[in-house]
């Protein structure tokens, strides 16, 4: 067992991190339990199940196909950004504090359960739930709308997988500057607005003016949904759809953008988390 963590601040995250491969059986347990609590917790269960769906819903009576982009196909990556901010962001940043709130995240700190685990292990219901939904969110919109098989699939994959760290990181680094749940409302709604804005998830901002187009381009969420949307249709919705090598080229600035995220998300959850209450 190891010796109780004696830092508080986001620059002990890489303690323990060389002791050890990670143990997918205890990530596994702590998803697991985790996953308990949130089922219990009506507020967040809503959250996390209702939420995103039900915006998505009412979307989709007005919203119509975007270009090159099917209805299908915009309807499916605007439920997976409503996913990101609300079931991966916005519940995960209440969790981490919640559980450091409650000296949760501490006392695991004195057993063998390593940081990254503690970290990844909270994150899985989250994650489970956001996976499942876009599941239900393809069938439907294949069954009802005609979405088309992804032009390029595995570019499709990593780009899920990519905005999920994103999100994942931005959660633990806004958790160490949310004092408590109730204040989460107000430390998230920043990500939150200008991600919706940006990415074109609540309206085009084809009419924006040129600079901040570009400021929007650069926002966690917009090159994302870009990448999702270059590997299930081939084009962003301005230019006719890309075959399955044509969508790389198209693919490299969103990349360059999510792998600045990515690191900006490692930074700031070093810089910011904190492992012991704020009381």
């Amino acid at each position: 067992m190891t010796a109780p963590a004696t830092t508080t601040s986001g620059g002990g995250l890489v303690r323990r991190l060389g002791l050890g491969p990670v143990s997918l059986r205890r990530i596994g347990a702590l998803g697991r339990a985790e996953m308990a609590l949130l089922l219990r917790n009506r507020t967040a269960a809503a959250t996390a199940l209702l939420l995103p769906l039900a915006t998505v819903a009412l979307f989709a009576t007005f919203v119509t196909a975007d270009g090159h982009v099917s209805t299908g196909a915009l309807l499916a990556t605007t439920m997976f950004g409503f996913l990101l901010l609300y079931v991966v962001y916005y519940n995960l940043v209440t969790t981490y504090v919640a559980r450091r709130e409650e000296r949760v995240l501490k006392r695991l700190r004195t057993g063998v359960v390593t940081d990254v685990e503690i970290l990844v292990g909270t994150a899985v219901p989250a994650l489970a739930l956001a996976l499942a939904q876009v599941l239900l969110t393809v069938v439907a919109a294949t069954v009802f709308f005609g979405l088309p098989v992804p032009v390029n699939l595995p570019l499709l994959l990593v780009a899920m997988l990519a905005g999920c760290a994103v999100f994942v990181l931005l959660a633990v680094a806004s958790s160490g500057v949310t004092r408590t749940v109730e204040t989460a409302q107000i430390t998230t709604m920043p990500v939150l607005i200008l991600s919706m804005i940006g990415s074109g998830v609540t309206g085009s901002v084809d009419s924006l003016p040129d600079g901040l187009a570009r400021v929007f381009q650069m926002l966690p969420l917009t090159p994302v949904l870009e990448l999702v949307r270059l590997g299930w249709v081939g084009t962003t919705g301005a230019d006719a759809p890309r075959d399955f090598v044509g969508v790389l080229a198209e693919a490299g600035r969103p990349a360059l953008i999510v792998l600045l995220w990515l690191a900006v998300g490692v930074s700031a959850t070093r810089r910011w988390f904190r492992w012991d209450t704020r009381r």
